[in-house]
């Protein structure tokens, strides 16, 4: 449990800075276990060794909150700390998968999880020929980016080097997930509107007036767009990127036309008002446009430059073998492409399961279908996504079993869940990769 949430921090502090992680040792001198070293390591610690230290504690903690550091911030003091590790009275519990590098491999570049959003300083970030056009767009002035794909493709990830881009322009950017969003605010126009602009104004660091532009009679659609237009952007000193990642929570929603409309208004109030010209919106989005919003002809999604996402060539997984130490042969790296083609969170998985030393290549291949095997995780979260889904359940089957997709409404819910593509002949649907169809064939009914 607390490496699933130091991971969810994790994460979310590469994105926009917060929340902020203060390890506290209690007593504990000995090294962290991988995966928590990755977490823990490069930040600063604070140390514990009895209820003498509580008060000190308290006030370094209190002050860490305030933006400063915690005590332990440099290599040679947490040296220091791991130096004095008194004689060990109980075993160590068991690593689930501790890093021990070969004399080959130990010259070659740290290995990254494989999971969530990369930093845009990555070593291990694979550049495909879109992210070429999404920099280069959002270095122009009042664009409207979408960024799509299936899950794990990498979206979040480019939208980050995107991010990183603008502010290199000096742009100013908000970065909004929509993964925040809570219950209550997805449920009800009157919570979810306001609590947009609040969290809109809060990333730029501006005076909160929601409630001034909420006394009018108006929509909230229209209060909203006031709020930006009359409010944020004329008070910024400088252009601004509306970045929004996971927008596809919106899907759900009995507003979800008005809230995309809403977007598509200030794409379109560009050509008339100046002032909508210092806006940028970057989108990301894992389901199919056409699936967000009623009125295509009122959808952001069909404006501007989009990008579609797609997975790895043959070259970027030999180039992210080589990254990763070069731990599968020619051979081997063909039967990874022929298993998940290409897939970029399956390649990663594998490439670092094998790097890390978790699992020979050997294993990997022979156990890549089994329900606890090393892609057990991810095959398990589609087969319960489908659950209560009937009709998908019914199409998948009749793809894996005919490669053939009856129903159009289907397979795209089905290629926008990334399980499914169409080949370049138009006729033929088929499992996305070798996995999937060879899981799926088993545990599908």
């Amino acid at each position: 449990m607390v490496q699933v949430e130091l991971s969810l921090a994790h994460e979310l502090a590469r994105n926009g800075g917060k929340p902020a992680i203060l390890p506290v040792r209690l007593a504990y001198r000995e090294p962290f276990q991988y995966p928590l070293s990755a977490y823990l390591d490069p930040i600063n610690w604070a140390f514990w060794q009895g209820p003498q230290d509580t008060p000190a504690l308290i006030a370094e903690l209190q002050r860490a909150l305030a933006g400063d550091t915690l005590s332990i911030a440099t290599p040679q003091r947490k040296a220091e700390i791991l130096a004095m590790s008194p004689p060990k009275t109980v075993p160590r519990p068991s690593p689930s998968a501790q890093i021990a590098r070969s004399d080959k491999q130990k010259n070659k570049l740290p290995l990254e999880l494989p999971e969530g959003t990369m930093a845009p300083e990555s070593q291990y970030y694979v550049a495909r020929s879109f992210d070429d056009t999404a920099l280069s767009t959002i270095q122009q002035q009042g664009v409207t980016l979408t960024i799509k794909g299936p899950r794990q493709m990498g979206k979040s990830s480019l939208l980050s080097r995107v991010i990183t881009t603008a502010r290199q322009q000096g742009k100013q950017v908000a970065f909004l997930d929509f993964q925040l969003f809570d219950k209550a605010a997805l449920s009800d126009t009157d919570t979810f509107f306001p609590e947009f602009c609040a969290w809109l104004t809060d990333e730029l660091d501006l005076e909160d007036q929601v409630d001034d532009y909420w006394k009018r009679r108006l929509s909230n659609t229209q209060r909203c767009t006031r709020y930006l237009g009359k409010y944020l952007l004329p008070t910024l000193d400088a252009p601004l990127v509306l970045a929004m990642d996971e927008v596809e929570t919106m899907f759900d929603t009995d507003f979800r036309s008005d809230f995309f409309g809403m977007l598509r208004s200030w794409h379109n109030n560009r050509a008339t008002k100046p002032i909508w010209k210092q806006l940028d919106l970057a989108l990301v989005t894992s389901t199919e446009p056409y699936q967000l919003i009623d009125n295509l002809n009122q959808s952001p999604f069909n404006v501007g430059q989009i990008v579609e996402l797609t997975d790895f060539e043959q070259e970027q997984v030999a180039d992210l073998n080589e990254r990763h130490g070069a731990v599968l042969s020619e051979a081997e790296l063909q039967q990874l492409m022929n298993l998940v083609n290409g897939h970029p969170y399956l390649v990663r998985k594998a490439l670092h399961l094998i790097a890390s030393g978790a699992m020979a290549a050997g294993d990997l291949f022979a156990q890549a279908v089994k329900e606890r095997g090393p892609f057990g995780d991810h095959l398990r979260y589609h087969l319960f996504r489908m659950y209560d889904k009937p009709e998908l359940v019914q199409g998948f089957l009749q793809v894996v079993r005919t490669h053939t997709c009856a129903d159009e409404r289907i397979f795209f819910k089905l290629r926008g869940a990334g399980l499914v593509r169409r080949h370049s002949s138009g006729l033929e649907v088929a499992p996305r990769c070798q996995l999937y169809e060879q899981y799926f064939q088993q545990h599908l009914s």
